[in-house]
């Protein structure tokens, strides 16, 4: 099976609150990473799964192409993950699937090679366009197709705000603009998938494969979540300075539900001598890259931001 093109779509679902409430989390994930460690909680997990569905064990057990298992080892994998064990095959043969795992489980990477293995190399033109809610997800996305499909002389495509539309019209010329798509499938792949979520999939997926995770079993061992009620608005930035000194951290992102909220917590905590930097979808495309690079790199301990698609 071949699509040219094929059109990827990568969800991240928003978590809607009720009250206002003050959500500190300390999660030394970085926004963007190669997910080539999986902990050996993956293997714990109890997957709710359509029946029929075996999870395979192996990479090479899978009649994926020869160049793409040399991306897949190149990359760094050995094995395929719980999630990959179970969801890989279905996608390669064409279901739409729901699949739901933790964070840092190689859920991209699975996007990744899957596409690889289903687009038509022989095309010179556009076989996969990633278009995601935020630029940095769609970055890291084609980022792992191209790295995955290394020896396969893939052709992906973000498109990304902030970024010559000139370079993605040229890029889709004679491909997507006049041939469209072919038949569809639909992937719905993320760590939160809530009742609503699931019930709104009926409207456009055909008789999907479901991949469910226990929900007491989404968080990631050695990751402690906790949040501090805050009864007042001006209360919180004394909190987090108290949270701030308290507890020791390697990396921290601080999330704000507003561009002007960020800017704010950004100024307050530098003239408070704490080291920030901060990112938000009003900053053009070059800096928000080099603000992701520098804390990529250590070179920042904590990033202020939105959800940056904002």
């Amino acid at each position: 099976m071949s699509f040219s093109p094929c059109r990827i779509e990568v969800a991240k679902l928003a978590r809607v609150g009720g009250r206002q409430r003050y959500h500190h989390t300390v999660d030394l994930t970085l926004l963007v990473r190669a997910t080539r460690r999986m902990g050996a909680e993956d293997e714990k997990l109890v997957f709710e799964t359509t029946e029929g569905i075996e999870p395979i064990l192996s990479f090479d057990q899978m009649g994926l192409k020869d160049d793409l298992l040399r991306g897949i080892y190149n990359y760094g994998f050995e094995k395929p993950s719980a999630i990959q064990q179970r969801a890989v095959m279905p996608i390669i043969n064409g279901r739409d699937v729901i699949a739901q795992a933790q964070s840092g489980t190689g859920k991209t990477s699975m996007i990744a090679l899957t596409v690889c293995q289903v687009v038509d190399t022989a095309s010179r033109e556009v076989q996969a366009l990633i278009l995601s809610p935020t630029r940095e997800l769609a970055s890291q996305t084609e980022k792992v197709i191209r790295t995955i499909g290394d020896f396969m002389n893939i052709q992906a495509h973000a498109c990304i705000g902030g970024k010559s539309v000139g370079e993605d019209i040229r890029k889709l010329e004679n491909s997507l603009l006049q041939v469209g798509f072919v038949s569809s499938q639909v992937c719905l792949i993320s760590a939160t998938l809530p009742h609503e979520i699931l019930e709104m999939t009926s409207k456009f997926m055909t008789d999907p494969i479901r991949i469910l995770v226990k929900r007491d079993e989404l968080t990631l061992e050695g990751i402690k979540q906790f949040f501090v009620a805050v009864e007042r608005e001006e209360w919180k930035f004394d909190t987090l300075c108290d949270l701030y000194d308290t507890l020791t951290i390697t990396q921290a992102v601080i999330f704000c539900n507003t561009k002007r909220k960020v800017d704010w917590l950004t100024e307050k905590m530098r003239s408070n001598n704490f080291t920030v930097s901060s990112m938000h979808g009003d900053m053009p495309q070059k800096e928000r890259d080099a603000i992701m690079a520098e804390f990529r790199d250590g070179a920042t301990r904590v990033l202020i931001t939105t959800d940056v698609q904002q």
